[in-house]
């Protein structure tokens, strides 16, 4: 029999498939429970039986891309961004059945990329993109295999030093704009100077965000809401600047703070231009005594680690190596 009283209970033992297929065994408090258990055993073998192949899945990469930006890359900040980087991705490989998306197929792709000249930091953004998705795919339950990017791992970058203004390279710098045309540019350096924003942040102030000699930076790259105090005077010129401009206060003027840069003796690193007046904000910060955990609230980062590029700038920093080290030992001592 199927079902068979026990001192336990009753015991369930079947094989749906016949002779030779798998055997189900449990043992059940109730006879109507050991029922229902046998009932749902032999109709989920009946639909899918052991025996039969799984069912090819004929998906293309883009169509499980696809998936992934309406139920969830549409919440990212750089949606338009991320997707159109992922779909070149998928085009450069031909678009394959996502099955044949394996990680030699990604491994290979990776090295014709460093081979045609793209960067490696570029190469390890597209990866770490794709990897994303199919992680939220796995997740949502649309891809049930190993995630083909997974097994990826980052290539190794040389750290940069980054670039910083002086005072003097400052000063040279303003007296272009303050010459140019944009009666916003001087002012949204400015801005960028005295709280370490990004362009874009400082693009975005409206009349509300100016508030008690602070700004509040809103819709920023991490998505959370900072306030930076400012000088007084500063907070002075935004408000009077403000009265004349609706919000936000300020028009994209990035051309004219190029042109104004060309003009000076300054020489920045390829495809760094408004970035480093927030470069120098946390540069100087750092030389003048602040501290790191303070920057990193003020520039925003989730990470302490995108923080500490400007921790070797503190006055102090590392400076046990001085007294500590065994030349001062023996020769100073």
């Amino acid at each position: 029999m199927a079902i068979t009283k026990t001192d336990k209970g009753y015991m369930v033992d079947i094989q749906p498939e016949g002779r030779g297929g798998k055997r189900y065994r449990k043992t059940l408090k109730t006879k109507m429970e050991a029922l229902r258990w046998e009932a749902l055993i032999r109709n989920t073998t009946t639909k899918t039986p052991s025996w039969q192949p799984e069912k090819k899945d004929l998906r293309r990469l883009s169509d499980l891309l696809a998936y992934w930006y309406d139920h969830h890359g549409k919440t990212l900040k750089a949606h338009k961004n991320t997707y159109s980087r992922i779909l070149l991705l998928s085009e450069r490989i031909g678009n394959p059945y996502a099955l044949n998306l394996t990680t030699e197929v990604l491994s290979n792709y990776r090295q014709e990329r460093i081979l045609a000249g793209i960067t490696a930091n570029a190469v390890n953004r597209e990866m770490a993109y794709l990897r994303g998705a199919f992680n939220e795919l796995i997740r949502l339950g649309i891809w049930n295999k190993e995630n083909p990017a997974g097994k990826i791992k980052q290539l190794k970058i040389d750290e940069k030093e980054l670039s910083y203004l002086t005072e003097k390279q400052i000063k040279e710098l303003f007296i272009e704009l303050d010459a140019c045309n944009s009666v916003h540019v001087s002012l949204i350096c400015k801005v960028c100077l005295a709280t370490g924003a990004r362009w874009s942040e400082a693009l975005g102030i409206t009349c509300r965000n100016i508030k008690n000699n602070c700004i509040t930076f809103t819709g920023t790259k991490s998505g959370k809401t900072r306030t930076i105090p400012i000088p007084e005077e500063l907070a002075i010129a935004l408000i009077k600047h403000a009265k004349d401009f609706e919000s936000p206060i300020f028009k994209d003027c990035i051309q004219a703070f190029r042109r104004a840069l060309q003009k000076t003796s300054i020489k920045l690193p390829v495809g760094q231009a408004s970035h480093v007046l927030r470069h120098s904000f946390a540069s100087h910060f750092m030389m003048n005594g602040g501290s790191i955990l303070t920057l990193q609230k003020l520039l925003g980062h989730q990470s302490l680690t995108m923080t500490m590029r400007y921790a070797h700038l503190s006055p102090d920093h590392l400076e046990e190596a001085r007294i500590l080290s065994p030349y001062a030992k023996v020769f100073i001592e």
